[in-house]
């Protein structure tokens, strides 16, 4: 009988088929290239007149097996792993864009991705509009005949505002349009864009599906014919995730739903000590019942994530004091570590916006982003407490 299993089992079972040697764990393929029996056997290869790994580039038994694992999570036929996250959102909207296309955005995006719109697709005349995340109903009257994809985040960087996936799954089939979410903040395990109409997802595996700060990548995951695409573009431009990274986080995502949901409870119980703080203006947790979206996100996701945005009152000055007093927390730009993590994303990740777009996505310069890590929860508190006062 094949039993449907559940989703913390396929992420331990779901593996390559043993060699000969009958290993219990999946071996590491640390090979650029790949032989063949035959010339014949080397022709029909090339020719994809047989599935079989070539040359890492192309594929490797590794990243087919965190392929795997990430389409059995979010319910994709297909996917491409990348050396990083923002190699994954490069060449997935590279494959998909021609020069005269349109690409209609969400405005509250990772600075670099911007930096992607704005810097880099315009010498190759592809153009982008920006949508409020809060206005929906404004989306419709900004697709123009050119408009190719509708691209968002949710939970957003760094804000951790939530998107209506259904909403905007709707008006993509609507026009036809192919809808692209970033689900790095959820992970697959609190959240499933396909589910609710999007036609890719992508990830950053550099960040929760490691979550250890050990490795970079990237992964693109949906249908078969748009997968498809994003491979021969990528096949021939060479952003291929590494066999040995691909190797941890197939193993990472074994433990993924264990670490996620203390990252989750751990968040919601900081995210409720800042509600209540003297010297915090306010705090953005989707499951925090105050947030604007909190319906919205118990809708689409199973839990908050490991995000926690606040500002800290005093501005500028007050904020410094603020990272120059945490003692324990990691100061860094990674999120979705073991180790809790803040950053000012006014000087760091989203430096390269001006202040006029940083005040467009909400990043104000008293702005702190939390990633809660998975130490217990009183130290977690401790510090941020020490630090505010």
């Amino acid at each position: 009988m094949n039993m449907e299993k559940k989703f913390e089992t396929n992420a331990i079972r779901t593996q390559l088929e043993r060699t000969k040697n009958l290993e219990h764990s999946v071996p590491m393929y640390m090979t650029s290239s790949f032989v063949f029996e035959d010339a014949e056997d080397m022709r029909a290869s090339f020719a994809e007149e047989k599935e079989r790994n070539i040359y890492s580039r192309y594929s490797n038994p590794n990243s087919s097996e965190f392929i795997d694992k990430v389409c059995q999570m979010e319910g994709a036929e297909n996917g491409f792993a990348f050396a990083s996250g923002m190699a994954a959102v490069f060449s997935t909207l590279a494959a998909l864009l021609d020069s005269g296309d349109h690409v209609l955005s969400a405005r509250s995006i990772f600075g670099s991705t911007h930096s992607l719109f704005t810097n880099f697709f315009p010498k190759w005349n592809i153009d982008h509009t920006y949508f409020k995340i809060d206005d929906l109903d404004s989306v419709e009257a900004l697709i123009t005949p050119k408009t190719k994809i509708i691209y968002a985040e949710t939970p957003t960087n760094p804000g951790v505002d939530v998107l209506d996936l259904e909403a905007l799954g709707k008006i993509a089939k609507k026009h036809k349009l192919i809808l692209v979410i970033d689900n790095c903040f959820a992970s697959p395990y609190l959240q499933q864009p396909i589910k609710f109409g999007a036609d890719l997802v992508i990830h950053s595996g550099t960040k929760l599906m490691d979550g250890q700060g050990r490795v970079l990548a990237g992964i693109t995951v949906g249908s078969n014919e748009l997968i498809d695409k994003v491979y021969r573009f990528s096949r021939i431009t060479g952003p291929a995730l590494s066999p040995f990274n691909a190797w941890v986080l197939s193993k990472s995502l074994e433990t993924l739903a264990v670490r996620v949901d203390r990252h989750c409870e751990n968040a919601l119980k900081l995210a409720e000590f800042l509600e209540g703080h003297e010297k915090v203006n306010w705090v953005r947790y989707p499951f925090l019942k105050s947030h604007p979206k909190h319906e919205i996100a118990k809708k689409q996701m199973k839990a908050g994530g490991c995000v926690v945005a606040f500002e800290v009152k005093g501005g500028v000055e007050a904020g410094q004091k603020f990272f120059d007093s945490i003692q324990m927390l990691s100061l860094s730009a990674n999120l979705g570590d073991a180790r809790s993590i803040v950053t000012h994303p006014a000087s760091t990740t989203h430096s390269k916006l001006s202040v006029e777009e940083r005040a467009e996505t909400g990043v104000t310069d008293g702005m702190v982003r939390v990633s809660v890590g998975l130490e217990h929860i009183d130290d977690i508190i401790a510090d941020i407490s020490q630090a505010l006062g």
